[in-house]
C-alpha cells in the first residue's frame, strides 16, 4: 500500500482519530495519552507515515487492546482499566525501547490538586519545565469562607500532634478572622477615596475595587491557607514532580506525591511508573536528595550559623557581565553571516559605542508592543538579582519559569509589608496585632520545627530569594509585571530590575521600552473596562 492511500473502510476508522486523512499537517484526537506517546515513539523509527502506523501497529494490533482503551466500551471504566493493564507491557516495551527520557514528553495529563496549602502550591510550581500550573487567585476570590464552621487552612499533621497544636490553630484562625473583618471597612475606605466615575460601568468598577481590597489584605493569609490548582504537564514533568514530592521533608508534599502517582497511573501509567516510591529510580533519587540536604545543612550549621540573617526589602542586582552588549550584538549578527560567533563578538567589542548602539537598536526598533518577542540573541546576557519581598509577591513572580530561582524557608525575621491604604487607620492596629501574634507563634514553633513553622507565616512577611535570568526573559518579566493591572509591589520590583540593569548596562535600556513606570490607584480598572468592552463586542 502506498503512503497516503487508504481504503474507504480505513478512512472511516481514521477520521475518528485524526483531523484530516489527506493533508500533511493534522492533529490526533480521541486517543488516550499512553497511545499518543507510544505512537510518536514508534513514529521516530518507522518508515510508515503516522496514519498508516496508527492503523497497522495500534488499531489493528491485538496486543494493544486498542478498542477497549479508546472507548469501545464507553462508560465502562472497569473494562477500560483492565485493557490498559493488559496492554501495559506492550506500551512499556515501546517506550523503554528508545532509552530516551524525552519520550516522556510525548504524552500528558491534566491533574487537579485541591485543598492544598499555598506552601504546597509553590512546591508544585517549583518544577518549571514541561508543566503549566494555574492556581486559585487571592485577588479575585475571597478566602474567608468556612466549611463545617472552620476556615480553610491546612492542619499540618506534625503540628497537629505536637504541643503547638492549639497555638497553631488559634493563630491561623485569628489571621483569617482579621482578614475577614477588615474587608468591609477597607472596601468602604477605598470606595470613598476613589468614587466610581459615572462613565465607568458598575461591574468594571466593582471588580477593580475588589482586586484592590484583596491585594491589600492577602498578606494576612497564612501559608497554610488552602488553594486549588490545575496542572497540565507531560509525562517527564510529572515523573520529576512526583519524585521531588515523594522525597520532600513535609508530610503534605509526600501525600500529594503518593496521591498524584495513584491518579496519574490511571491515565499515563507508562510515563510515571518510575515515580512509584518503591521503584529503584525514586529510591535512588531519595538517597541522593537526602545526602545532599544533610551535608549542606551540616556545613551551614558549622560554618554559617553566626552569619547575620538581616536583609533589607527590595531588589539588588548582584552580578552582570560588562561584556554583555558585545555578546548580544555578535549573536544578533550570527544568522546573517557565515562568520563564527566568537569572531563576531570580538568584532563587536571593537566597535565605537555609537555603532554598537545602532546594532543593538536593530534588535528592538521594530517592536510595537511587549508581545513582540525579542531575538534569542538577548539570551547571551544574564543577571543575578537577590530580592527580599513579601511571600505574596514571591508567589506572583515565582510563576516565571524561564529562569533559575531559589528561595529560603519562610520565616518572620525579615519584617513584613503593611499596605499604605490602612496606615494611620484603626485597621492598621488590627493588622499589626495579627502580624505580631503570628511572629510570636512562629518564633516558638521554629525552634523545634523550622519547616513545619512555615505554615503559620502570613503572606505579608518577607522572604529572600534570587533570580538568575537572561536579558530576554527579564525583558518579558519586567514589561509584563509592570503593567497597570499588576499588584503594586511586584510592579515596583519589575520597575526596579529594569532600572538597575539600565544603570549597570546603559546599552540595554532600549530593550525595556514597554516597562510601565507610572503609578496607579485602582490598577485593575483599565483591564476590567477593556475586558467588558471585549465581551460586548463578542455579543454583537
Amino acid at each position: 500500500m502506498l503512503q497516503g492511500e487508504f481504503t474507504e473502510h480505513q478512512i472511516k476508522i481514521l477520521e475518528h482519530y485524526v483531523t484530516t486523512t489527506t493533508g500533511n499537517v493534522f492533529v490526533l484526537r480521541n486517543l488516550p495519552e499512553v497511545i499518543k506517546g507510544a505512537l510518536f515513539s514508534r513514529y521516530s523509527r518507522s518508515t510508515l507515515d503516522l496514519r498508516h502506523l496508527l492503523l497497522k501497529e495500534f488499531i489493528l494490533n491485538e496486543d494493544t487492546a486498542f478498542a477497549s482503551i479508546v472507548g469501545k466500551f464507553e462508560g465502562d471504566q472497569a473494562n477500560q482499566m483492565m485493557a490498559i493493564q493488559k496492554a501495559q507491557n506492550f506500551y512499556d516495551r515501546i517506550l523503554d525501547g528508545y532509552g530516551d527520557d524525552s519520550i516522556g514528553e510525548l504524552g500528558g495529563a491534566h491533574l487537579a490538586v485541591e485543598n492544598i496549602s499555598m506552601l504546597a502550591a509553590k512546591a508544585i510550581e517549583d518544577c518549571r519545565i514541561g508543566g503549566s500550573p494555574l492556581e486559585k487567585s487571592t485577588r479575585y476570590v475571597y478566602f474567608d469562607q468556612k466549611v463545617g464552621g472552620e476556615y480553610l487552612f491546612y492542619r499540618e499533621p506534625v503540628l497537629m500532634t505536637s504541643a503547638y497544636k492549639d497555638l497553631y490553630v488559634e493563630v491561623c484562625n485569628h489571621l483569617f478572622d482579621t482578614y475577614s473583618r477588615l474587608i468591609p471597612p477597607l472596601t468602604a475606605l477605598i470606595e470613598q477615596g476613589f468614587p466610581k466615575d459615572p462613565a465607568i460601568s458598575k461591574a468594571a468598577y466593582t471588580a477593580a475595587l475588589r482586586a484592590k481590597v484583596l491585594d491589600c489584605l492577602r498578606g494576612l493569609l497564612p501559608a497554610s491557607a488552602m488553594t486549588n490548582m490545575g496542572v497540565f504537564g507531560n509525562g517527564r514533568f510529572f515523573e520529576g514532580l512526583l519524585q521531588k514530592m515523594n522525597v520532600h521533608n513535609l508530610a503534605e508534599m509526600q501525600d500529594i506525591g503518593k496521591k498524584g502517582f495513584q491518579e496519574l497511573s490511571k491515565v499515563i501509567p507508562s510515563f510515571v511508573r518510575r515515580s512509584d516510591p518503591a521503584h529503584r529510580y525514586t529510591q535512588a533519587y531519595a538517597q541522593f536528595s537526602e545526602r545532599v540536604q544533610s551535608e549542606l545543612h551540616q556545613f551551614a550549621e558549622t560554618h554559617l550559623k553566626k552569619m547575620a540573617p538581616l536583609a533589607q526589602s527590595g531588589v539588588r542586582l548582584l552580578q552582570h557581565d560588562p561584556d554583555a552588549p558585545a555578546k548580544v550584538a555578535g549573536a544578533l549578527l550570527f544568522s546573517s553571516t557565515s562568520a563564527g560567533l566568537d569572531e563576531l563578538q570580538a568584532y563587536c567589542r571593537q566597535l565605537p559605542e555609537e555603532e554598537l548602539g545602532r546594532l543593538l537598536e536593530m534588535g528592538c526598533l521594530a517592536r510595537e508592543n511587549r508581545r513582540h518577542k525579542s531575538p534569542r540573541a538577548l539570551e547571551h546576557a544574564s543577571f543575578t538579582f537577590e530580592i527580599v519581598a513579601d511571600f505574596g509577591v514571591y508567589r506572583d513572580l515565582h510563576r516565571h519559569r524561564m529562569l533559575t530561582q531559589e528561595r529560603q524557608l519562610l520565616s518572620c525575621q525579615f519584617g513584613f509589608y503593611t499596605p499604605q491604604e490602612i496606615v494611620g487607620t484603626e485597621m492598621e492596629r488590627e493588622y499589626l496585632h495579627a502580624m505580631d501574634k503570628a511572629k510570636a507563634a512562629y518564633d516558638m514553633i521554629a525552634q523545634e520545627l523550622p519547616e513545619e513553622a512555615q505554615y503559620i507565616v502570613p503572606m505579608a512577611y518577607n522572604v529572600r530569594w534570587y533570580f538568575h535570568v537572561n536579558l530576554r526573559a527579564l525583558q518579558w518579566l519586567c514589561e509584563l509585571r509592570s503593567q497597570a493591572a499588576g499588584h503594586p509591589i511586584y510592579r515596583l520590583i519589575a520597575q526596579e530590575m529594569a532600572r538597575q540593569v539600565s544603570q549597570a548596562v546603559p546599552a540595554f535600556e532600549r530593550f525595556f521600552k514597554f516597562v510601565d513606570f507610572d503609578g496607579y490607584e485602582l490598577g485593575r480598572l483599565g483591564a476590567e473596562i477593556r475586558q467588558e468592552e471585549k465581551a460586548k463586542a463578542r455579543s454583537l
